[in-house]
């Protein structure tokens, strides 16, 4: 019994060492993971243009940006001036399903600048996003921030509005890169990579840092083997999550 016993787990073991063989991938490939495909996330809305705002019993109001309460970045509650009759309107983060604003000339302009700063960035990042004119998106989550504090509702911003269909990402206002190197004058390379942003899979939100990751990568990907065996947890990096996210969601979709 003891050597069945044994030989069971030598067994479980060799499959678990399996499993996170790092998996080799191509010069190509490897190009293709390190780009990073979410949005842009900015702090800040302008005044002139119209902001939409829908609450949870589906009514909709759409104005100016003119200011907002927050905490740690995320937005608690936010008062625009109506559009058609200029009453100052005060919205709640617990009464809004969505909301798009758009961001200020000033912080696209600061965020272009910064692109064009690091020379890592023309290889893994659409300058595009930096000055983008869209809508931003946000919606309506209960979180705990850092995973520390009482949960609290806020409307936090969606990174990933093209493909958040299994997993979304949201911008974390305080969140901090990696550094990067440079000489006097020159731009730099390396580095600038985003260390966390807050995450919901399912009914959990959280807020996922980079030292994090593997622990929560079963958690994230797990349920679908065809990715695990593709990307492997020991194969790919943080640099790679907006990559990850989006193949999981292409490879889940039914």
């Amino acid at each position: 019994m003891k050597f069945k016993a044994l030989l069971l787990a030598l067994s479980v073991v060799s499959i678990s060492t399996f499993a996170q063989e790092k998996v080799k991938y191509t010069k190509e490939e490897k190009k293709e993971m390190n780009k990073y495909l979410f949005n842009e996330g900015f702090n800040t809305a302008t005044d002139k243009k119209i902001s939409t705002i829908i609450l949870k019993d589906n009514n909709e109001h759409q104005g100016y940006a003119k200011s907002w309460e927050k905490k740690k970045g995320q937005i608690l509650s936010i008062t625009i001036k109506d559009a058609d009759t200029g009453k100052t309107m005060k919205f709640d983060a617990n009464n809004i399903a969505e909301m798009y604003l758009y961001a200020t000339d000033t912080e696209k302009s600061i965020k272009a600048a910064k692109f064009i700063s690091n020379m890592r960035n023309y290889s893994t990042k659409k300058y595009g996003k930096s000055t983008s004119d869209d809508a931003i998106l946000f919606e309506n989550q209960t979180v705990s921030l850092k995973n520390k504090k009482e949960s609290k509702t806020f409307l936090m911003q969606v990174i990933n509005p093209e493909f958040n269909e299994k997993i979304s990402v949201y911008h974390d206002p305080y969140a901090k890169e990696t550094m990067t190197h440079g000489f006097a004058g020159a731009p730099a390379f390396g580095g600038g990579v985003i260390k966390s942003y807050y995450v919901r899979k399912g009914d959990k939100v959280m807020w996922l840092h980079k030292d994090d990751f593997e622990d929560n990568y079963d958690f994230l990907f797990g349920d679908n083997a065809e990715f695990m065996k593709k990307y492997p947890r020991k194969s790919v990096e943080w640099d790679n999550f907006s990559f990850l996210v989006y193949q999981y969601t292409d490879m889940s979709a039914s």
